[in-house]
């Protein structure tokens, strides 16, 4: 049980070490567009590979991933236009130039984006099978997200010390989501097991096509692409070598 939190901790503390580099160094928009891109081609692997297929084989009645998948489409898509709206949209621009609107609404859209990951490393402790691919991605798509929001809150008029709290307060709920992933789903069936994986897999998918894509495009230039498919295949290949 503590396993589960430590390791949806230590998922989300790459957040603390891009607001860390983002108060201390000047960092290049273009690195930060391709590590991005990285972290959405590992995060599109894993999405493929121990999300949405381990769903597949593990649900008895097949009807229960598609239902977990559009479920987690539906979940992220309402509940990320509802952070827009209230000043979180800019959360991933990478200047910095949209996120200065409300504090709280930032950092509700960056657990928004993190709880189906940390729900998912939960349930790999509870399985005993932790998915490498997945938690890489998270450490690493992390890294530019926490520059990005960190880049706005300093804008808004946020103190470092607030900044920080902030981040670790976000890193201390996605440990306990990955506790409460591994809580509820002691003991549950395969049905409920398959529509949790599905579910994080189309909550996911989702937000790399909202969010994390299109910014790694905009600045990464023509190697974004290229960093992408390097990160699907390093995924891939822990994938395989797990």
């Amino acid at each position: 049980m503590i396993e589960a939190f430590l390791v949806g901790a230590l998922a989300a503390s790459t957040l603390i070490l891009g607001a860390v580099l983002s108060l201390l160094l000047p960092i290049g928009r273009r690195a930060l567009g391709l590590v991005l891109g990285f972290g959405a081609g590992v995060l599109l692997s894993a999405v493929a590979y121990e999300l949405a297929l381990a769903a597949f084989e593990t649900a008895a009645w097949k009807g229960a991933p598609a239902i977990g998948f559009v479920a987690g489409v539906a979940t992220f898509s309402v509940g990320s236009l509802l952070i827009d709206r209230c000043g979180g949209g800019g959360r991933m621009d990478i200047g910095g130039a949209g996120a200065e609107g409300v504090a709280l609404a930032i950092v509700l859209g960056i657990v928004l984006d993190g709880v189906p990951e940390s729900a998912v490393l939960g349930l790999d402790v509870l399985q005993g099978d932790l998915g490498l691919a997945i938690l890489v991605a998270v450490l690493v798509s992390n890294v530019p997200e926490g520059v990005a929001a960190t880049t706005g809150l300093r804008r808004a008029g946020h103190s470092t010390p607030r900044i920080l709290g902030l981040w670790t307060a976000v890193t201390l709920v996605s440990g306990l989501a990955a506790l409460v992933g591994y809580v509820l789903l002691d003991g549950a069936p395969p049905g409920a097991l398959a529509f949790v994986l599905a579910f994080a897999g189309g909550a996911i998918l989702t937000m790399l096509a909202d969010t994390m894509m299109p910014e790694a495009f905009e600045e990464g230039g023509r190697w974004a692409g290229v960093v992408t498919a390097l990160g699907f295949a390093v995924a891939f290949a822990l994938s395989v070598a797990g």
